[in-house]
Order: C-alpha cells, then structure tokens, then sequence
C-alpha cells in the first residue's frame, strides 16, 4: 500500500468515528448489539463505580481498546469536559462516509438523499436521522459546520438509530451539492407556492431534498442552488411543517 492510500485508508475509517459521551449514553451504546466500538476513554480520576465497571466490561468484551487519559486530555475527545462525566467512546458507524465516498459506491443510480442546512436543534436532527434512517432515503448530508453535533440528545430523540443511519459528511454544503449537480443530481428545494406536489415527482433522476433551518429556513448560499421546487399539499390555512415532520414525509412518500 503506498502513503496515499494508507492516508486515504485511515481518512475513510476515521469519518466513520462518532465519539459518544457521558456515562448513561456511553452505556446505551455499548449495549447495543450492532455497535461497533474501536475505543473506550475513561478518565484516571474516575472512582469505582457499578457504571464504569459496566461500561469497561462491556467495552472489553466488544474488542475495544482500553484507554485513560487525565481529564484535560479526555476533554479535548468528548469535546465537552461539562457533561462527559470521565468516559468516552469511539464508535464505529458503516453508514457515516464522506460524500464523496457516497458519490463512488451509491446505493442506486436514482438516489435520493436529505441535506440538511443549518438544523440546529437536536431534538430535530435527531428525529430527521430516525426518519431518513426508517424511510426510503439514502442518506443525509450533513455539513460539518452550522448543524447541531451529534451528541446525548440527538441520539435519545433518534431512538439510537444514529448509530446505523447513513451519514454523509461534508465541510461544505454547497460545494457538496454543486459536486452532485455535475453529475446530474437535482437540487429540491420545498416552497408552499410550488406547482409540482411532492408526491406527483417522477422517480426517475437522482434527487437531493434541502431542509432549511427551524427558524430562517434555508440559507441564501444554498437556495440559489435550488434545480426545482416541490410543495407539501396542506389544509386549513397551515402554511409549514416542522422540519422534522418535513423529514419524515420525504423519506416515506415512496413507501405508503
């Protein structure tokens, strides 16, 4: 293996890396039987506790590596030394790709995708990964900067489907969709005043469907990407959903 393709090797499996923290949430994972961890982080002021030694076993017994650190050094790996309570966890998730690793080895030629611009609630981000994760989406793109991180919350309201979903990483929204645009992917963006519904769109191209912030919607640099807009047919004067609603009715529309 030459240095390029050991570096591109390592770059592949560290996207896939999603650290958890938190004794409760760390536990939670360990317990699920899909997960796959690579290693576990205890900081070494931790004192004997049922949960730690829980956690350790369980760790120990999936194969991961052991490590313990003084609580800086554990708090540059959680990223939040406030509520990591001195553990720590790298899991390994199949679905989490950089996009364009996406864009090599799609699923299907007439994907469908979410992408996700400035989704700053947890609680929503997570739901929205429970729905693409359950509905018949391929995946959401998910910018690295300007969303919620994934944490404590959006696993709880993801109902631990985070850990199995198909999570596509990006620096940089836009770049990311005009990188799929080149290849003949269309843009949608969803507007109340869209001719076409969303269920009357044809399924014979590659799609990606932006969802814009709770609060602002989607953002300036994103709408102008926009190939066509699709509409959610609604009543009684309600003008729009919330996003995660949203989500959900994108992912399952081919399904009921």
């Amino acid at each position: 293996m030459t240095d390029s393709e050991a570096y591109t090797a390592k770059k592949s499996f560290y996207n896939k890396i999603l650290t958890v923290y938190g004794r409760k949430p760390v536990l939670e994972a360990l317990q699920d039987a899909q997960v796959v961890v690579h290693r576990l982080h205890l900081a070494d002021s931790n004192k004997s506790a049922g949960i730690i030694n829980e956690i350790t076993e369980l760790a120990r017994a999936k194969g991961a590596e052991v490590l313990y650190h003084d609580r800086k050094a554990l708090s540059r790996i959680s990223k939040n030394s406030k509520q990591d309570q001195g553990v720590a966890v790298d899991l390994v998730c199949q679905g989490y790709v950089d996009y364009k690793d996406f864009i090599n080895n799609k699923p299907r030629e007439h994907f469908e995708l979410l992408a996700l611009d400035g989704i700053t609630n947890p609680q929503n981000l997570g739901m929205i990964i429970r729905s693409a994760c359950a509905g018949a989406v391929d995946g959401i793109l998910l910018p690295a900067k300007g969303s919620a991180k994934i944490d404590p919350l959006v696993i709880k309201a993801s109902a631990g489907t985070v850990f199995k979903a198909s999570i596509l990483r990006c620096d940089n929204l836009p770049e990311a969709l005009k990188t799929f645009q080149q290849l003949g992917t269309k843009v949608c963006g969803l507007s109340s005043h869209a001719k076409t519904g969303l269920a009357e769109l044809p399924g014979n191209t590659a799609r990606i469907f932006v969802l814009g912030n709770e609060s602002e919607g989607v953002s300036k640099a994103v709408g102008t990407l926009s190939d066509e807009l699709v509409s959610i047919p609604m009543r009684n004067g309600v003008e729009s959903l919330n996003v995660a609603v949203t989500a959900s009715l994108i992912a399952f529309k081919s399904l009921l």
